[in-house]
């Protein structure tokens, strides 16, 4: 038996075990998002979907492009190649996009890149603890008199 954190059991050895809850296994992603309001899906593919798609594919290092088309906006997510770190392949999509020409695009509409995650996202945990007037931890029963 090991104690994978800093407890202090008898009996039991104490050597921190690496722990990772959710390890990603996920392939190097990046989404780029276009809303155009109040267009129909094949309006959407036609001006935004398909021209970006185009543009994109020439990026070093990607593998797949999938594309999405929806009533006012379209998505179309890159996958890179195993190996491409996540932040220059972020700067790759980023560099691509300032450089499109004017009118590749519908007057107004303008791409932005996801979210800085990958594709298991990101999950934060957290607690909130509260402290009484003598700044002494809150059991968080109720019997706070704050």
């Amino acid at each position: 038996m090991v104690a994978p954190f800093d407890w202090r059991l008898e009996g039991v050895l104490r050597d921190p075990v690496p722990v990772d809850a959710i390890p990603d296994i996920g392939e190097n992603q990046q989404i780029v998002f276009t809303e155009w309001a109040g267009r129909s899906p094949q309006d959407v593919e036609d001006q935004i979907t398909y021209p970006l798609t185009v543009s994109l594919m020439g990026i070093p290092g990607v593998k797949t492009i999938r594309s999405y088309s929806q009533f006012g906006f379209s998505m179309v997510y890159l996958i890179f190649e195993d190996g491409v770190d996540f932040y220059w392949s972020r700067t790759r999509v980023l560099e691509f996009l300032n450089g499109l020409p004017a009118r590749e695009l519908p007057e107004g509409v303008k791409p932005t890149l996801g979210p800085d995650a990958t594709a298991l996202g990101q999950v934060f945990w957290y607690t909130l603890e509260g402290v009484d007037r003598g700044r002494q931890p809150d059991p968080g029963d109720g019997t706070c008199t704050n």
